[in-house]
Formats: C-alpha cells, sequence, structure tokens
C-alpha cells in the first residue's frame, strides 16, 4: 500500500491546475517530444485570433470616422451661399444626385451632369435630393432640414437611416410631398409614426423593411395617419396591371449611370 504521502506526490502534477498553466497540463498529457510543438500550436492561434480581433476593431473604428467624416456640417457653405447650395453640395459629395428648380439633375445619377457648376443655380431651389444607398446618418440631415421648397427625398437602401433619423423630417412638413425609406434596415414602426408630421405626403415608398414587424398591419395604420398619401409597401397598393405604384415623374429619382 502506498503511504499516504507518496500518493499526494503522485497527484499533485494533475489536480493543481490552479498553480500550473497550460503548459504545464501539456507536460502530464503529452510526450515530452510534442510540447513545444502543441505550445507553439496554441500560441499561434491566440495571436490569430488577438490579430483579427484587433484588425476587426480596427476597420470598425475606421468605418465610424469615415461616416461622421461624410456627414459633416455644411454650415460655412450655407453661410456663403444659402443652405440649397449647402445641401446639393453635401448630397453630391455623398454620392448622391439633386435637382434644383427647372434644371435637370445633378450627380453621378444625373448622366455626365456632375461638372456643372452649382455656384450658378445659387438663387434656385432645390426640389429633388436622391440619397439612395448613400452613407446618411442623423447627423448628415442637419444639412437638409433647411431646404424649404423640397418636395422628394429618396433615402432608400441607406443604412444609417433609423427611426432616429425620421424624427427629424417634420421640418420638412411644409413642402415633402414624396419620401421613399424602401430597404432602409434600421427603421421600424416607430419611426414611421414620427410621419404623421408630413401631412402634405402624396406618395410614401416603406416597402422591404426588415426592422417591422409587421409590415401588413404597419401598412394600414400609415395609411390612415396620413389618409392623403399613396403608401407603397409589403406587396400592398398595386396597379391594376400587377405593376408597383411610382412616384411622378416630374421628381422621379435620378436614373442610374448604369442604365
Amino acid at each position: 500500500m502506498v503511504a499516504p504521502s507518496a500518493s499526494r506526490q503522485l497527484v499533485r502534477p494533475v489536480c493543481n491546475w490552479g498553480a500550473r498553466s497550460i503548459h504545464g497540463l501539456s507536460s502530464v498529457l503529452a510526450p515530452e517530444g510534442s510540447q513545444k510543438k502543441g505550445w507553439t500550436l496554441l500560441q499561434s492561434l491566440s495571436d490569430r485570433f488577438s490579430d483579427v480581433k484587433f484588425l476587426r476593431e480596427y476597420l470598425l473604428q475606421r468605418q465610424i470616422t469615415s461616416v461622421h467624416k461624410k456627414n459633416r456640417s455644411f454650415a460655412h457653405l450655407q453661410n456663403h451661399y444659402g443652405p440649397d447650395i449647402a445641401g446639393a453640395c453635401f448630397i453630391l459629395n455623398l454620392g448622391g444626385s439633386v435637382k434644383f428648380q427647372g434644371h435637370e439633375w445633378l450627380g453621378l445619377k444625373g448622366r455626365g451632369r456632375s461638372s456643372l457648376d452649382i455656384k450658378k443655380l445659387q438663387a434656385v431651389h432645390v426640389e429633388a435630393v436622391d440619397a439612395s444607398g448613400c452613407a446618411i446618418n442623423y447627423q448628415g440631415l442637419d444639412n437638409l432640414m433647411s431646404l424649404k421648397a423640397l418636395q422628394s427625398l429618396w433615402l432608400q437602401r441607406c443604412p444609417y437611416i433609423d427611426d432616429w433619423c425620421l424624427s427629424r423630417l417634420y421640418q420638412l412638413a411644409g413642402s415633402l410631398q414624396e419620401l421613399s425609406l424602401a430597404g432602409c434596415p434600421q427603421v421600424s414602426e416607430r419611426g414611421l409614426a414620427c410621419l404623421h408630421h408630413l401631412q402634405n405626403l402624396r406618395w410614401l415608398d416603406i416597402s422591404d423593411l426588415p426592422a417591422v414587424s409587421n409590415p401588413g398591419l404597419t401598412h394600414i395604420l400609415v395609411e390612415e395617419m396620413l389618409p392623403d398619401c399613396e403608401v407603397v409597401g409589403a406587396g400592398w397598393a398595386q396597379e391594376p396591371s400587377g405593376g408597383a405604384a411610382t412616384p411622378s415623374p416630374a421628381c422621379a429619382p435620378a436614373p442610374s449611370s448604369s442604365s
């Protein structure tokens, strides 16, 4: 029979995990020749995980900084050239398009008219903005809130447009008639409820909103909230021919440059 002291000595290398590292445990369970190789592999995996985590955090922070920079205030232009020029420059800088009253669309989606000197349009109001797919956020919307003649606003597929952004649109209630929020991943029922201020709306697209839990019911409630507005979304409001309802051709979104 083994003496108690000898027994404790035999089990100590395995049971004393708190005092030994993973490397120490490996020395008991693994052959001596593979200890160094196993530890090297473990260290390599640990370093790889740390590198990937750091890279992801770095890229995320870089993206946040880029979006913040794109949505900076254009107040300096507004002071010199007025709110319409400032708002137009902001949208063009994001890669969107704008339409001044009595003029064609300007911007990347405006079929080659982006080279026009918009400073010559200082006395003309912006009537339509197409920011589809642009990185516009709550801060950047501040550059559009002074466009008192803005009738049409397309924010479809904008990843940073959320309920807080919609709560700001009441400032455009006096002129806004057409609004597209289609495909905005962060827009929910709460944000749509804020649109009750926009009683001049005549066309609203709320299709493909993943954050809306019940699209059909939401569609009905929005129609009741805006009785004079044609609401498009959730497979409702289809034309007799089967095609989806479209906004008025006068202020239709800027055509894609690829078309």
